[in-house]
């Protein structure tokens, strides 16, 4: 469980390190790291799934590092463990492409040397992924420095060299790794600009049987403690107690959040100077792409009960009565566009390549993934023309209120 002196997985920069079987990515992370982070071994594919590392990097922050399978796995298993390497290259920030200096480093085999590397160097180029290619093995003297020239000209990157065995170069990479951070990494709020220091901002927080025994939910925790950095005045309340507190208070509160299963009902029963959000909304913005959300909404519309509905749902947890988006959700869509439409559910890291087959994707608040992996599904969506919004944007829209909701400015997120 995340308490409120860690920083979750998902707001870590995540950085990726991909390479050929058996380049030294383990032996490189091992030694970047300080720590015993990855198995070494003189086995080829002994990194099988991407491991994920959670800690503290100096000067670069809270930081995941993964650690990839080779990209060129020619195993039975190969063609799976590359999936797993796309997957965590969609999740990176920062991607470190890693080579021994025993490669081929003369002209005539250099190309061939470095297809695949460049192949992967592409794809980040397309996502806007920052790169840096770093040389294994200095310790090879003239051969490393000569292929880290050579990748220098074909790529126009910074190429380091390092050596796992005596450290060398490594202080360089967290250097060069700190200037490719993108820009205003790490300056977004969640709540953006809607609030300032001494607003009331109000949490009507609903505890039924969603609510986790004992605890909060991480978007909550998340609100919460910046709203607190914020030097904001929180006050929190459950769902029956809402209309009870607001005539004890002294002033209407600037902003309400809530759960947006019970958005009609906070906002029927709001001052009218009082803005109103949800946690959900929040996060679509926090972590993905609000205007692309809000414009999903609108496809909503014209569903029809031949039409597709892809929800994907980024946590795993075991389905529960009134499930948000395994029932509440479906409910309220078939409500208006009829009993026969079509609705599917992924969970977890399953995200269809294929989305055409579907009409519109809803995607939960994301407060599990980091926002690069979000917007790389964003972005999946837009290449195919299918429609994206996101839980708490959908559900304003099926209750009128969608224009009434107050969302950060893109600026400030």
């Amino acid at each position: 469980m995340t308490t409120l002196n860690e920083t979750p997985r998902s707001n870590r920069l995540h950085i990726g390190i991909f390479g050929r079987t058996n380049s030294g990515k383990s032996s490189f992370i091992n030694a970047f790291t300080g720590q015993e982070v990855s198995i070494v071994a003189d086995v080829a594919g002994t990194t099988t799934d991407p491991v994920y590392k959670s800690m503290e990097i100096y000067p670069l922050g809270p930081c995941v590092i993964i650690d990839t399978a080779g990209f060129d796995d020619e195993s039975e298993l190969g063609g799976r463990r590359i999936e797993k390497t796309k997957l965590a290259a969609e999740k990176t920030d920062i991607a470190v492409i890693l080579i021994s200096a025993e490669e081929n480093a003369g002209e005539a085999g250099f190309q061939e040397c470095f297809l695949q590397e460049n192949t992967w160097y592409r794809i980040f180029q397309e996502k806007k992924t920052p790169v840096l290619f770093v040389v294994s093995k200095s310790d090879l003297g003239k051969r490393a420095e000569t292929l880290a020239e050579k990748i220098r000209r074909e790529t126009g990157e910074e190429t380091l060299l390092v050596s796992t065995v005596n450290g060398e170069g490594m202080d360089k990479i967290k250097t060069m790794l700190t200037r490719l951070l993108p820009e205003n990494y790490g300056a977004a709020y969640i709540t953006g600009n809607l609030v300032k220091k001494g607003d009331l901002v109000l949490l009507v927080m609903p505890q039924d049987i969603q609510a986790p025994k004992g605890r909060l939910i991480l978007p909550q925790v998340q609100t919460i403690r910046e709203l607190l950095d914020k030097k904001c005045h929180v006050m929190s309340v459950t769902t029956d107690q809402f209309t009870e507190v607001l005539p004890v208070l002294t002033k209407a509160p600037k902003l309400i959040i809530t759960d947006s299963q019970i958005f009609d009902y906070v906002y029927k029963n709001k001052p009218k100077e009082s803005m109103l959000t949800s946690f959900s909304v929040l996060f679509a913005a926090y972590k993905g792409d609000i205007s692309c959300y809000i414009e999903g909404a609108g496809a909503i519309d014209a569903l029809t009960e031949q039409s597709k509905v892809l929800i994907a749902e980024c946590c795993t947890h075991a389905p529960l009565q009134e499930d948000i988006g395994r029932v509440k959700l479906p409910r309220m869509l078939r409500k208006r566009v009829g009993e026969g439409l079509q609705v599917d559910l992924v969970s977890g890291m399953d995200f269809p390549e294929k989305l055409t087959d579907y009409d519109l994707v809803i995607q939960c608040g994301a407060c599990m993934f980091n926002r690069k992996y979000v917007l790389s599904r964003i972005e999946r969506a837009k290449k195919q023309a299918v429609p994206m919004t996101n839980y708490g944007v959908a559900i304003a829209h099926l209750t009128g209120i969608l224009p009434q909701v107050a969302v950060p400015s893109d600026d400030l997120l």
